[in-house]
């Protein structure tokens, strides 16, 4: 893989870079935002490792930024800042993972597989999952209830597929969060909930048939009114 190391705290951009090539990957480092973004459109990179708190332009506008030139390359946020808020903004903004420094090596890889597993698995079809009336592309990456086209951002959108995917089933909040983002957060978030919010919002406000339900002790599930 060529992975880019957006990172200005020199030894932890070094670890980085040398954990990386040591398993046989290509890794290039950026010591600030701006070298970062244009190095994403100078070249073409399989993964971007990404600091939040970087000189310049800041890792939160680098992630949105790359995300409207480039829908599909992998980007894990590396930070300090690890509040819900900050895991909730950056997942947001278009990362695929958010990990908390210090952090090991060794999880880090493990999380890099999980991103790839997920992908390989979502990625070969064009596929369309119907529920009632709404319908999404896990091709194109389009949403609509009805006549209705609906924008969600990356995350809400492998939320919702998961939904869909598990229509009818309850889905318990460390299932979410296995499956839509592979990381095992501190149980006591509220980041499912904030999204499962956020989907509420763009999903079934304005329909008269509710779609996403909460099960009261065990999760949420995508289930027609009863």
């Amino acid at each position: 893989m060529k992975i880019l190391i957006i990172e200005d705290e020199v030894n932890v951009a070094s670890f980085i870079m040398r954990g990386f090539q040591e398993e046989g990957h290509s890794a290039s480092i950026a010591m600030d935002g701006a070298t970062g973004l244009q190095m994403m459109t100078d070249h073409a990179f399989d993964l971007v490792i990404l600091d939040l708190m970087l000189p310049g332009i800041n890792g939160m506008e680098v992630c949105r930024r790359i995300r409207e030139d480039n829908t599909d390359v992998p980007i894990i946020m590396l930070t300090a800042l690890g509040t819900t808020e900050n895991v909730v903004s950056g997942l947001n903004a278009g990362a695929d993972d958010y990990m908390i420094k210090p952090f090991k090596f060794s999880e880090l890889l493990a999380r890099i597989e999980a991103i790839k597993r997920r992908t390989q698995k979502n990625n070969p079809k064009n596929f369309i999952l119907k529920f009632s009336n709404l319908e999404i592309n896990t091709s194109n990456k389009t949403v609509k209830r009805g006549d209705e086209k609906i924008t969600l951002t990356a995350t809400e959108f492998k939320l919702l597929e998961y939904l869909m995917i598990n229509q009818g089933r309850v889905l318990s909040r460390v299932s979410i969060l296995e499956n839509v983002w592979d990381i095992n957060f501190d149980m006591n978030t509220n980041v499912v909930d904030v999204y499962i919010n956020y989907l509420r919002k763009k999903i079934d406000k304005g329909f008269e048939e509710k779609l996403i339900h909460t099960v009261v002790g065990m999760g949420y599930v995508m289930r027609k009114d009863d």
